[in-house]
């Protein structure tokens, strides 16, 4: 069979190329064609564009890049076209997916939306879409198939993909290889995760450096994504003492003692590597505004750990409140304050328990493989 996965970011690689691995369980003559990034090629997919060159954060980021954006819309729906797979598997990335999804719809191509978009959280409307545009929507939040059904729309919930990465990533990773490694010395380690986008980084870094010297008895160590350029980084980190770890970020949270980390799914990643963490998040002006006005009402907190446990497990330091000062008290509290602590981690026990057992990628690739098989 032939598959077209659209992947506009980099938690959205991670999760296809899972569920590409999959996918090759079930059917040996899979080919796939990609919208994506080096894990999903290192899984065998063609990639026609990277997701480096498709991520754009907030609004007015969006509106500023929209001729770009409808270019890659146009390109996407030629290609979809000239491949004729059997079958368009969409992940997250609505603002872009949801439109392909319309047109795959219009030219009798089977569509399977796999990661939700999340418009429990601010596009209801949307809702006549996914009806009109999707044939099987997989969700991996567990409180998103009551949500649908009340639209009397069937979702599917197989379990959140990311247990099966962290499951396949648990190691026993050595210290001392680590630290030798990244040229550490003895002090326990924070870790900062800024994101992966240009625009991110610019927002968060400034504040997240200004940690270091406040912290002078730990250590902070940054994961850095590969496609974006060392110079970035630097241009941050200048005269502090930050050790850099490239694609190796899972054996950062391994060692990590706290973590401050950027909202996007690297916060359930955290706290699956039961690291205590700050969640912080700024955007442009303009951005928050609008996400102020069309969100606010709707949600009470941006972080996936939030989300799905209900509560304010982790502090969300947004927008204004993301600011040197705050982020030292949220932060001397991960790191000092034992009964803050052990309260976060039998958070995250329950969080863990909420998401259940590994395994939702071979779920998700059941339902999209099941019924093509001939």
């Amino acid at each position: 069979m032939k598959y077209y996965i659209i992947a506009g970011e980099a938690s959205g690689d991670l999760l296809g190329s899972y569920l590409m691995k999959s996918i090759k369980k079930l059917d040996a003559n899979a080919d796939f064609r990609c919208w994506g990034g080096d894990l999903m090629e290192a899984q065998g997919g063609e990639i026609i564009k990277h997701y480096k060159d498709l991520a754009f954060m907030g609004f007015w980021e969006v509106l500023k890049n929209l001729r770009t954006i409808l270019i890659n819309i146009k390109v996407c729906k030629i290609d979809i076209l000239l491949y004729e797979p059997d079958v368009l598997i969409l992940i997250d990335y609505p603002g872009f997916n949801m439109r392909i999804a319309k047109f795959a719809k219009e030219q009798n191509i089977r569509v399977v939306y796999y990661v939700s978009p999340q418009i429990w959280a601010w596009k209801k409307k949307r809702m006549h879409k996914i009806k009109r545009d999707v044939d099987t929507l997989i969700t991996i939040l567990p409180f998103e198939k009551d949500f649908y059904a009340k639209y009397n729309y069937e979702a599917h919930y197989v379990g959140h993909p990311l247990l099966d990465v962290v499951t396949n990533e648990m190691k026993n990773d050595d210290w001392q290889d680590f630290k030798a490694n990244y040229n550490l010395d003895d002090r326990p380690v924070i870790a900062i995760l800024p994101g992966s986008r240009r625009q991110e980084l610019k927002k968060m870094l400034p504040v997240m450096v200004q940690m270091v010297k406040q912290f002078p008895e730990y250590q902070f160590v940054m994961s850095k994504v590969k496609w974006q350029p060392l110079s970035l980084y630097q241009s941050y980190i200048k005269d502090k003492q930050i050790a850099l770890v490239e694609g190796n970020t899972y054996s950062l949270l391994h060692h990590a003692k706290a973590a401050m980390v950027t909202s996007g799914t690297a916060t359930l990643e955290t706290a699956l590597w039961n690291v205590p963490q700050v969640v912080c998040y700024k955007g442009s002006f303009i951005s928050y505004l609008i996400a102020r006005i069309v969100v606010g009402k709707h949600l009470k907190y941006i972080s996936l750990v939030n989300l799905i446990l209900d509560k304010p497990a982790v502090t969300e330091l947004i927008q204004h409140d993301y600011n040197p000062k705050k982020l030292k008290t949220e932060l001397e509290k991960i790191v000092h304050n034992h009964q803050i602590i052990n309260t976060m981690k039998s958070d995250y026990e329950q969080l863990r328990h909420i998401l259940g057992d590994a395994g939702a990628s071979d779920n998700a690739a059941k339902l999209i493989v099941k019924h093509e098989i001939r």
